[in-house]
Parts: C-alpha cells; structure tokens; sequence
C-alpha cells in the first residue's frame, strides 16, 4: 500500500476524488481514506501543517496502514532564484533547517548526536516522480534539496541564507519530518512541491492565488506516477 499525504485539503481533494472504493477511518486526529487508484491500493490523509502534525500521520501510514511507500504532495516557497510559481521541486534529499544548536558547534540543520539529519529521498521514487513531470510539465520539473520547519519563511535575508548555507531548493513546513519517520522504519519515500510563492515576502499576494494551481500540478504528477509505479 503506497501512503500520500498532503498539509492541507487543497492538496489532496483531487486525489480523494479520483479514489475508488474509499473507506474513511480516523487515527490521532487524522482523517485516513484508503482506497485504489489505478489499481493500486492508497491510503490518502491531510497531515495538518507543522512538523509534528506530519511525523505522526507518516507513523500512523506506517503502523496501522502498513504502507511501503510515502508520497508527500503540495506547495512550497522557493529558495532557488531560478524557480518560478507553478514548477516543481521533486525531492533529493530533505532537511530541517529550523534545527539550531550552532551553539554547540553543530552545524545549523544537524540534529546532534545522530548519524544523518539530510535523508536521501528514495531513487526510485524521484525517478518516477521525474519522468511523471518531465511528461506533463516539461521544462518545469526540478529535483532538489526540501527544507522544512515550523516557520512561514517570508524574508528575503533568510532566503538568501537557507538556500547559500544548506542549498535548499525550496522550503516548506513538514517534509523533512516525514522523510525522518520514513527513514527510521526503512519506509522509501518522496516529496514533490509545488511552487506557490517565492518565499520573499510576497507570499500574501502569491499564494492564495496559485496554491489552487500549484496543487493541481502536484496530484497530476502523483496521478501520473501511480500509473507506472512497480509494486
């Protein structure tokens, strides 16, 4: 069973309804409806937005649901100057940029005393997720390094830092979680973003207006990559 999960209802009503047989259940708070796309069995659910809200959805996926692989999908703000509003960020590798214990000699974004705090996306996933955009959107498609925190970042000085200290991509608010929770219990995993703002301050003009957009790209990609996923 293949897990997707998005923050926020925009991005994941259009999955919802593409999903055939769907049985709705709730765990810790969260609303799960499994079902099949494409033949394949799925388990959709909305995380809520926050690192905590996606670590224990991508737990719950893991432990109730059995799941073999995570998809996360939605929207992003980004940090690469050569991304625009509507591309896509396919995930190599996610990172906590809201970890500081610089203090203490720790880089930023390295959690201590732990093996790795950048874990590598799952080849074979991003591969998919690639040749899905490459597909629908060519031109668009962009595979890079996911910051994630409990922060709506929307200073151009922090942009600059985030993208020249940890070479992000894009940043948005649970990614990195999920890749943490998949990477502990060996559960293969892939964020794909959608840009909907440039993180630089005109996100209250942006990302109404494009979340829409941005998240309709995003189940297209992941629509697309069911089609073709091995089991």
């Amino acid at each position: 069973m293949i897990g997707i999960i998005g923050a926020m209802q925009e991005e994941i009503d259009l999955l919802l309804g593409a999903l055939e047989d769907a049985v709705e259940m709730q765990r810790s708070g969260i609303r799960y409806v499994a079902g099949s796309l494409h033949g394949r069995k799925v388990v959709v659910c909305k995380s809520g937005v926050g690192k905590v809200n996606a670590a224990i959805c991508t737990q719950v996926l893991i432990d109730r649901f059995n799941v073999n692989k995570v998809i996360f999908t939605g929207v992003a703000g980004a940090l690469d100057p050569g991304l625009e509003i509507g591309d896509i960020v396919v995930s190599s590798s996610s990172l906590q940029h809201d970890i500081d214990v610089t203090a203490l000699g720790f880089a930023r974004g390295v959690i201590p005393y732990q093996e790795t705090s950048d874990w590598a996306a799952d080849e074979a996933l991003v591969k998919a997720a690639r040749e899905a955009g490459d597909k629908l959107f060519p031109g668009h498609i962009r595979t890079g390094k996911v910051l994630s925190g409990d922060q709506f970042i929307a200073d151009r000085d922090l942009v600059a830092r985030l993208r020249d200290e940890l070479n992000g991509s894009c940043v948005e608010m649970e990614g990195a979680s999920v890749a943490q929770v998949c990477a502990m219990n060996e559960v293969p995993y892939v964020v794909i973003r959608s840009i909907s703002d440039k993180a630089d301050g005109s996100a209250d003009v942006n990302f109404a207006a494009f979340t829409v957009t941005a998240s309709n790209r995003s189940f297209a990609i992941v629509d697309e990559m069911l089609q073709h996923l091995d089991e």
